[in-house]
């Protein structure tokens, strides 16, 4: 997954419609046009061509984790043996697959990625880290930081 990409070119129109699903993914075609000073038409072509662009990627429901259950959110930094293509091919390959895994982002700096890892509780976060990813190759270091109390959390993302 590439995080920078080139830059696409946004008119004011663009950037408000994202604001306003940002703000809330469940507003109509109808509510942003009238919010926009706009016709439905406009707006639903306008987000297909933001979607199809891959601007807006998904739209999704954003839970309470710790009210669904997950009680630990930890950041794994984790260090590879060898990092050749081929190895880092498959880390990735596997650990897209590990359910346990929120987020995984390839860094630069002591450690080589930064996992995201949600679990209902401290035996569970083990187990995953014991029997999941102990079992994928190259691994050279794994270390774990808990989340003690969130301070900020946004989805939104500010456009220019």
């Amino acid at each position: 997954m590439e995080i920078f990409s080139e830059k696409q070119n946004l008119d004011i129109v663009d950037k408000r419609i994202l604001e306003l699903l940002q703000e809330d993914a469940n507003y109509t075609n109808k509510e942003i046009a009238a919010q926009l000073g706009l016709t439905i038409t406009p707006v639903y072509e306008r987000i297909k061509k933001l979607k199809r662009n891959g601007i807006i990627k998904k739209t999704v429901t954003i839970i309470d984790a710790k009210k669904a259950g997950k009680n630990i959110l930890a950041f794994c930094n984790v260090s590879l043996k060898e990092h050749t293509l081929d190895y880092i091919n498959e880390f990735q390959d596997k650990i897209v697959q590990l359910e346990e895994v929120q987020a995984c982002y390839h860094i630069a700096g002591q450690y080589d990625y930064l996992l995201t890892v949600y679990a209902n509780d401290m035996d569970e976060y083990q187990n995953f880290i014991t029997t999941k990813l102990a079992a994928i190759e190259n691994i050279a270091h794994v270390q774990s930081s808990f989340v003690m109390k969130e301070i900020k959390k946004e989805y939104s993302i500010k456009i220019d």
